[in-house]
């Protein structure tokens, strides 16, 4: 497995958030310029995993972002190392993320 998540954005609309499984997993959320803004996960509590939680960033955002999904069952894990990984790319956790960081988020080199 990849260590970054770089699949191809997808446009965050009703349409193709019905398309997602139901499944574990994490998600990214990009602005209109393909900045990550937030960093997610569907967990054992998501109603319909990977659905219900973009539907709850669609209905919060609203138009003009994009995301991207990877079916995960170790979902905690790979959550945690997206945001480590992220800021050791950029320097910063996403916008959306800082607000409410992990308590123990570790450090990550993977250059």
């Amino acid at each position: 497995m990849k260590l970054r998540l770089d699949k191809p954005w997808t446009a965050l609309t009703a349409e193709n958030v019905a398309r997602l499984p139901g499944q574990l997993g994490v998600y990214q959320i990009a602005d209109a310029d393909g900045i990550i803004v937030h960093i997610g996960y569907a967990g054992g509590r998501s109603r319909l995993g990977l659905r219900s939680e973009l539907q709850s960033e669609l209905d919060a955002r609203g138009a003009g972002y994009g995301f991207r999904v990877e079916v995960n069952m170790q979902y905690a894990s790979r959550y945690l190392e997206l945001l480590m990984l992220h800021r050791a790319d950029t320097g910063a956790l996403p916008r959306d993320n800082a607000a409410s960081p992990p308590a123990r988020l570790g450090r990550l080199s993977p250059r």
